[in-house]
């Protein structure tokens, strides 16, 4: 009997170790950027959270947003570490349980909140302004992206009238989506587009791609001479950075250690935190209340297309 009661006492140990082992976590990460890349950016990452967890990381890179929100919503991503604040508010309006804030990404250079959308169009081209753009080719980057579509296409709903199915009265000759801000970006570059949008804090050295974004992001992935060969000819009002978020309703012990690790991460690693969100950026405390106007337009939006 004291050798069975042992036995059992063994195996039960080892089916202890064995789910510990098996403890998973999927690190969602945004599409728009090459997947080597993301791949890449996200191993320290990766190798730090498994450290702090003890579990196995997964990186799941998408090829566009609408991936990571439905990996959220279908319980198969637990953590972004740079949300789009579009993608998180469509989240939050359908289930609130699945999406759980840990911080606001905050630039390291000022302590900013924001970013903008921007449009970007060749430096050696006869663009100087928005209007300059009559008749021409321009790309979206993602119709789940703040920066890449919600708050650009908004405003040119206001300031040009229409709607991207009218090419917003006719303004542009054609309008479409690339797929992500690096596609929008090399699209400019070789002449797929006229224009396109992308997001930057537009705050820091502009040769470096500014502090933070995704002109940042394709000069380090081997660009670098992009600035010289862009110009900026059009911002959006300020954006709310995105949020690191944490799937709202996993494993609760699982949950806080997960949260404890990628606060660490920002801390003790802070370039790799950098490396992972694709800028200077740290986090700050931050709520609900920090995103209620992209959640109010996403919103709106929902229902003026039903």
């Amino acid at each position: 009997m004291k050798k069975l009661l042992t036995l059992t006492m063994i195996a039960a140990g080892l089916c202890s170790v064995t789910a510990q082992a098996n403890t998973e976590i999927n690190l969602g990460v945004l599409g728009g950027e090459n997947s080597t890349a993301q791949i890449g950016n996200n191993q320290c990452a990766k190798a730090f959270i498994e450290e702090r967890t003890g579990a196995t990381v997964n990186i799941r890179n998408a090829s566009d947003y609408s991936a990571v929100i439905q990996g959220l919503l279908g319980d198969q991503v637990d953590l972004v570490l740079n949300m789009s604040p579009k993608a998180y508010a469509s989240v939050y309006l359908k289930d609130k349980s699945k999406v759980e804030l840990v911080g606001i990404t905050t630039d390291d250079t000022d302590n900013s909140k924001g970013y903008h959308s921007v449009v970007l169009v060749k430096a050696d081209s006869p663009y100087q302004k928005l209007e300059d753009l009559k008749g021409k080719v321009f790309s979206f980057a993602d119709p789940d992206s703040t920066s890449g579509f919600l708050i650009p296409n908004n405003q040119f709903e206001q300031t040009l009238g229409g709607n991207m199915d009218n090419q917003f009265n006719g303004f542009f000759n054609k309008v479409g989506f690339s797929g992500g801000h690096e596609q929008d970006i090399l699209g400019v570059l070789n002449g797929q587009f006229d224009a396109a949008v992308t997001w930057s804090s537009m705050v820091g050295n502009r040769d470096d791609g500014y502090s933070a974004g995704a002109l940042r992001k394709v000069k380090e992935n081997g660009f670098d001479d992009l600035m010289s060969q862009l110009r900026i000819i059009w911002k959006s009002p300020l954006i709310p950075n995105g949020p690191t978020i944490v799937r709202g309703n996993m494993d609760k012990e699982l949950k806080e250690k997960l949260v404890m690790a990628v606060k660490q991460l920002d801390k003790e690693q802070h370039d790799c935190f950098m490396k992972a969100t694709g800028g200077k950026l740290h986090l700050e405390d931050t709520s609900v209340s920090e995103y209620q106007s992209v959640i109010d337009l996403v919103q709106a939006q929902k229902k003026t297309t039903r």
